[in-house]
C-alpha cells in the first residue's frame, strides 16, 4: 500500500523563511544600538524628563554590573544638581491611612507649585503588605498630577539594599527638579531607622482609639519623630483624636530636647477630608527654618552622607565575602562541623574570615 492511502500521514513542516530570522536579528541589533547614552540620560534628567528619570532609577535598582556602572556615572554627574529639596519621611502602621495622607499632602504641595516625588522603603513591596505598590493605584489624583512622580520600591529581601537604592533615587529626583521628596516606609520595624537616616523631617502617623497610644510611647520611633499626626480625625473619631493628642504631647515632653532644638509637635488631620494638611505643611516649614538658622539642617545631611558611606562599605564587604567561591565551599564544611559539634560558631567564623 502506498504512503498516500493512509488516513493519517505526516506532512513535511513548513521551513521558516531565512528573511524572518534576519529581520529579527536586525531589530535586536537596532534596539541595542538605540540604548541611551550616559550624556543623553544626564541631559534629559536635568530637564525634568520623567521617562529618563524612571529609566535611570531602573538602572540604579538593577543587579546587572553593566547597569550599575552606567547608573554610577549618571549619579556622579547628577550630584552637583542634588541636595536642593526638602526630604520628608512618613511612617505608620498599615491601616493608618498613609496613602490617603500622602495623596492629600502631595496634592496640597503641588497646589503651591511644588514638584513632589514619592519614594518607598519596603523590601516586601511585591507582596502587597501596605506598600506603595498598592498605594500607587489608590493615589488616583496624585498619580496623574504633572508635578508629581510616584516610584514603587524594588521588591526583595534586603532592606539595606532597598534603602540604598532609595537613597540614590533621591539624588536623581532632586537633579530632575523635584523640590519635595516624600519617603514612605511600611512602618513595621527597622525600615523607620533607615528612612530617618535619609530625611530632613520625620513624620509619624498614628490612629486615635486604636489602643496604641501607650504602645507608641514605649517604642524608640517616638524619639526619632519630629512630629506625630493623629490621622482620621473625623466623624466619631474627633473626640478620640483630641484625647490622643493630649496623651502624646505629655509623652513627648518627657523626652529631652532634640539636638536640633526642635520640640516635636502633635497635630490632628483628616486626610480624606483635607483637614489639617495646611497646618502640617506650616509646621514642616517652621522646622526647616529653625534648623537652617542653627545650622543643624546642614550638619545632619553631612552626617547622613557619612552614615551611608560606612553602610555601603559594610554592605559591599558582606556581599564580596559571601560571593567568594572559596568562602562558599569553606562555609559548607564549617556548617557540617557545627552540626557535628566539632567546632564553635566563633572559631568557624575566625577561620572563614581568614580566607
Amino acid at each position: 500500500m502506498s504512503k498516500k492511502t493512509f488516513a493519517l500521514h505526516e506532512k513535511e513542516g513548513v521551513s521558516q523563511p531565512e528573511t524572518t530570522n534576519k529581520i529579527s536579528a536586525e531589530i535586536i541589533k537596532k534596539n541595542r544600538a538605540k540604548q541611551n547614552s550616559i550624556d543623553e540620560f544626564i541631559a534629559k534628567i536635568l530637564k525634568g524628563n520623567i521617562t529618563f528619570l524612571s529609566k535611570a532609577i531602573t538602572l540604579v535598582e538593577s543587579t546587572n554590573s553593566n547597569h550599575q556602572e552606567k547608573a554610577n556615572k549618571i549619579l556622579e554627574a547628577c550630584m552637583p544638581f542634588a541636595n536642593n529639596s526638602i526630604r520628608i519621611g512618613i511612617t505608620g502602621v498599615p491601616g493608618v491611612g498613609k496613602s490617603t495622607f500622602i495623596e492629600a499632602f502631595g496634592k496640597y504641595l503641588t497646589g503651591l507649585g511644588k514638584k513632589v516625588a514619592v519614594l518607598a522603603v519596603d523590601p516586601s513591596s511585591s507582596i502587597n503588605k501596605g506598600s506603595i505598590l498598592g498605594d500607587k493605584t489608590r493615589m488616583e489624583q496624585l498619580v496623574t498630577d504633572k508635578n508629581a512622580f510616584i516610584r514603587p520600591s524594588p521588591s526583595g529581601t534586603s532592606l539595606g539594599g532597598v534603602a540604598q537604592k532609595t537613597r540614590e533615587s533621591i539624588i536623581l529626583c532632586e537633579a530632575a527638579g523635584f523640590d519635595t521628596i516624600l519617603i514612605e516606609t511600611v512602618g513595621v520595624g527597622q525600615s523607620e531607622t533607615l528612612v530617618h537616616s535619609m530625611v530632613d523631617f520625620f513624620l509619624l502617623l498614628k490612629l486615635a482609639g486604636a489602643g496604641d497610644e501607650l504602645q507608641g510611647i514605649k517604642r524608640g520611633i517616638i524619639e526619632m519623630s519630629d512630629a506625630i499626626v493623629i490621622n482620621k480625625a473625623d466623624g466619631d473619631n474627633v473626640k478620640d483624636a483630641k484625647l490622643a493628642k493630649v496623651e502624646f504631647n505629655r509623652a513627648l515632653h518627657l523626652y529631652p530636647l532634640k539636638e536640633s532644638n526642635w520640640q516635636p509637635k502633635v497635630l490632628t488631620s483628616s486626610a480624606i477630608n483635607n483637614i489639617g494638611i495646611d497646618g502640617i505643611y506650616n509646621m514642616v516649614q517652621d522646622y526647616i527654618k529653625l534648623t537652617k538658622e542653627n545650622h543643624y539642617f546642614f550638619e545632619k545631611r553631612k552626617n547622613q552622607n557619612k552614615y551611608w558611606l560606612l553602610s555601603t562599605i559594610e554592605q559591599q564587604l558582606k556581599s564580596r565575602f559571601y560571593d567568594n567561591p572559596e568562602v562558599k565551599k569553606a562555609l559548607e564544611k564549617e556548617m557540617l562541623q557545627l552540626d557535628n559539634s566539632k567546632t564553635t560558631p566563633f572559631n568557624a567564623a575566625k577561620r572563614l574570615l581568614k580566607l
